[in-house]
């Protein structure tokens, strides 16, 4: 069980999420990557993609170039991935006004 807690703790974080929804139109590059997740600093992009590497859901690509190009894609394993977030960002997308209503209706009045 714990296993299956920490997958699900990485892949379920906001901005993994979000990086590998951008990289299904393709291989990106980090700037790209930046550009196309709304809020994530370089920081955070830059440790989430080491994750999503290392969890063999997206592959890197360093391109011996002046100056360097490095790319980022989804692997099989990440593209599977992908049909369950493109159904979960569908969801919200469709039900956050609901959601914002019911968060309207409950909020406590200081």
């Amino acid at each position: 069980m714990d296993f299956i807690r920490q997958v699900l703790d990485r892949v379920g974080d906001k901005w993994s999420l979000l990086v590998i929804a951008v990289l299904d139109t393709g291989s990106l590059r980090y700037t790209d990557l930046l550009r196309q997740v709304p809020g994530i600093s370089q920081r955070m992009l830059t440790l989430t993609l080491r994750q999503l590497q290392q969890d063999g859901l997206i592959s890197r690509t360093a391109y011996a170039e002046v100056p360097p190009r490095v790319e980022y894609a989804l692997t099989s394993l990440g593209q599977g991935l992908h049909e369950i977030v493109s159904s979960l960002i569908g969801w919200a997308a469709e039900h956050h006004d609901e959601i914002r209503a019911h968060h309207a209706r409950t909020a406590i009045a200081p």
